[in-house]
């Protein structure tokens, strides 16, 4: 009895092991968990219950202090760093670590890797955000919200291509491959428009100091250092010489990420070469009659291992290793922390502009549902029809509009870059439910546009 009550819990915990590895491989899962946190996010900043604990908690102080009874010794490491400032200026270094090691691959070796490739969803990435923050600035030229044109350009690849999978084969694989890229050369655009517009006043000391480390990283990189140690500490303290020099600190992610080699330390004939020989000793050892595996054993299978990691390259591996955390842990941790928003009357009225809040909620609702599919679908058709660029394989024109509309959703980008651009709390707010709102829209948009026109097209075809 007792063996068998043993093999049916061992056989339910194989199950629900299996279940879970399906679900965090779905392209859909971190989507559904993002929309999770938002939903407890929204329930802790708005119950009586939790509301003041939940703002208070964000505001909480982390910074390490060293202070003498004298005051002679005050060190503070680091400066004004709170809960959600570590979420923001700590956390989503990986994060944008993450989407640099990406958008890195893409580049060398991906949709990016060409002009030929690169050309359609580049121009349609530039499209996507010049549209929507010039209609971003017709409700808000002048006002004390125009700082925010940044808010509505980006695109959220999570939700975006989520979407997509869960619409399965209405949708050519070429426009997928499209919105992909597309929603990566958005990324890289999203990171150059936080650098250069959203940094506070640069400190030149620190970016000099800076740039000589990642000079010196190049430098190792070049000699052809490949472990894992010597990218990490400098990693460190470019992070720390960001957060004080003006410059975001999450830049220093993909600045980092950058120069991490993509070429692997050990080539195809040493790989071939040293695990046929360790395979060799391997079982030879077996024929000791000792237990498995022995001492010995243990000692070539680490062996193994490590010739089998450093086949790949670091880039390739970080990526890989990265992944699971950014999508289930960093970006749900994010949302529960910038998601929150006190919900009112007055700021469920995006539609509503005023002196004091200016059209933030217009600006935002409209350059996600309205700008940024009409500036993808226009570069994209310009570009077509100029012949820079040629039509995805089986796409017509109408599928890569609902498509465009995908590219609506912001969520992630829109949120950090909102968190950047305003100081006034109103306004924060303002945003993120306008985010909220657009990016909704533009989702339930796109997949309804997507349903329509793939019935249409089976009629057609019938």
């Amino acid at each position: 009895m007792r063996i068998f009550l043993k093999y049916g819990w061992v056989r339910r915990r194989h199950q629900l092991g299996l279940r879970g590895r399906r679900f965090m491989e779905a392209p859909w899962a971190g989507g559904v968990v993002l929309l999770v946190c938002v939903g407890i996010a929204m329930l802790l900043a708005n119950l009586p219950l939790t509301a003041e604990y939940y703002h208070h908690l964000l505001q909480t102080d982390l910074s390490l202090a060293v202070h003498s009874p004298d005051g002679v010794i005050d060190w503070v490491y680091p400066r004004g760093m709170t809960v959600e400032k570590l979420i923001n200026d700590g956390l989503m270094v990986i994060f944008f670590f993450s989407v640099g090691l990406e958008i890195k691959r893409e580049i060398i070796s991906g949709q990016l890797s060409t002009l030929r490739k690169a050309i359609l969803p580049v121009l349609g990435a530039a499209g996507g955000m010049a549209a929507p923050a010039l209609i971003y600035l017709l409700f808000n030229h002048g006002g004390v919200a125009a700082n925010g044109w940044g808010i509505p350009t980006a695109t959220d690849i999570a939700f975006a291509i989520g979407i997509l999978s869960m619409l399965g084969r209405r949708v050519p694989v070429s426009l997928k491959v499209f919105l992909t890229a597309l929603a990566i050369a958005d990324d890289l655009g999203a990171i150059l428009v936080i650098a250069f517009f959203y940094g506070e006043k640069v400190r030149l000391g620190f970016l000099l100091l800076t740039v000589a480390i990642m000079l010196f990283v190049y430098w190792m990189k070049r000699l052809g250092e490949t472990r894992l140690m010597y990218y990490l500490v400098p990693a460190v303290i470019v992070w720390s010489l960001f957060y004080y020099s003006g410059v975001h600190s999450t830049i220093s992610g993909v600045a980092m990420a950058m120069l991490i080699p993509d070429r692997p330390r050990y080539g195809r004939a040493y790989f071939v070469r040293k695990m046929r020989s360790l395979r060799t000793v391997l079982f030879m050892s077996e024929a000791s009659g000792d237990e498995f595996p022995n001492s010995e054993q243990r000692y070539y299978m680490r062996q193994m291992r490590h010739v089998a990691a450093n086949s790949v390259g670091l880039s390739h591996r970080l990526e890989h290793a990265l992944s699971p955390y950014v999508t289930f842990l960093i970006m749900p941790i994010f949302a529960l922390a910038n998601a929150g928003v006190p919900v009112s009357v007055e700021y469920l009225d995006i539609f509503a502009a005023s002196p004091d809040a200016g059209a933030v909620g217009l600006g935002v609702f409209f350059g996600l549902l309205v700008g940024k599919p009409l500036g993808i679908f226009l570069a994209s058709w310009g570009a077509v029809k100029s012949g820079l660029a040629t039509m995805p394989e089986g796409a017509s024109w109408r599928m890569l509009l609902a498509v465009a509309c995908l590219g609506g959703i912001g969520f992630t980008m829109s949120l950090f870059v909102d968190s950047l651009a305003f100081t006034n709390l109103e306004l924060v707010d303002r945003g993120k439910i306008a985010i909220l709102m657009g990016s909704t829209a533009a989702a339930i948009l796109g997949s309804l546009l997507i349903l329509l026109f793939s019935a249409h097209g089976k009629q057609r075809t019938a």
